[in-house]
């Protein structure tokens, strides 16, 4: 998946860093990734006098956040899913992530006034006292099989992109991960569900969540769904035959329906 950088190492900790004229700069706008024509990353050197901040460190090496525009080459943010080495696409939407925390929270939602970045933290801080750190919400998606496991249930979203996806919702006040699958299998296919197992879990900086992947049972006597068109345009039960989706090691949506579709052994 697309946060297995393998060989590389991933620093999170905030640092107090200011750019030198070679470093990289992630730059983003709206939903489109900035680089140059080469897809090659933008320096430091390319953007003087900007307005950036530290991210992250990758292998002891810094990355940095543009906050300010620019005119550089865009690219759709989808990118992030086949630009080689992989691991650049993880800096990528990883770098998305933030810069999204930091363009949406320009002033406190408590009192109003402008935050201010703190100095030994990633975060923003009010002089009310308010303070605030980077969104992530917590989702759940669902490898939903039917009674003889020799199928999975696929589906297709109204709105956003238009591939395959599993039944997937966020987590909701007072909820536990569990009860998201019950409810969100229930509201999106009008089935109820049993022997819940989880798998794995993901962070995904292109909706900034995290994403908790679980397996599970139908408990219904028939198979029959009832798609919430409001929410969902198809719903499907797909044998392994039937399934021509690639497993691009980006995603956890993917790599289950691969799990699925090679065999491999689901015990609930």
């Amino acid at each position: 998946m697309i946060q297995d950088i393998k060989d590389h190492k991933y620093d999170l900790y905030f640092k107090n860093l200011k750019p030198n004229e070679n470093d990289i700069i992630l730059c983003y706008k709206k939903n489109k990734i900035l680089l140059n024509e080469d897809e090659s990353f933008i320096k430091y050197s390319d953007v003087l006098n900007k307005n950036v901040i530290y991210g992250f460190m990758v292998d002891e090496k810094p990355y940095f956040i543009l906050l300010d525009d620019i005119s550089k080459e865009e690219f759709d943010v989808a990118i992030f899913r086949e630009i080689k080495p992989s691991y650049k696409g993880f800096i990528l939407i990883t770098g998305y992530h933030l810069y999204n925390f930091y363009i949406n929270n320009k002033f406190c939602g408590r009192c109003g006034n402008q935050f201010i970045h703190s100095t030994n933290l990633r975060s923003l801080i009010c002089n009310c006292g308010n303070e605030i750190f980077p969104t992530i919400s917590p989702a759940v998606i669902v490898g939903l099989l039917n009674k003889n496991h020799d199928k999975i249930l696929l589906t297709k979203y109204q709105k956003g992109h238009g591939n395959y996806a599993l039944v997937a919702g966020y987590n909701e006040i007072g909820e536990t991960l569990e009860d998201t699958i019950k409810r969100e299998v229930l509201e999106e296919v009008g089935l109820h569900v049993k022997n819940i197992k989880y798998y794995k879990s993901q962070p995904w900086g292109l909706t900034s969540t995290i994403l908790s992947g679980f397996w599970a049972d139908i408990d219904d006597e028939l198979e029959c769904l009832k798609v919430d068109n409001n929410e969902l345009k198809f719903a499907k039960w797909f044998s392994k035959d039937e399934i021509d989706i690639i497993n691009d090691g980006a995603s956890l949506t993917r790599e289950m329906i691969d799990y699925f579709k090679n065999g491999m052994n689901i015990d609930l």
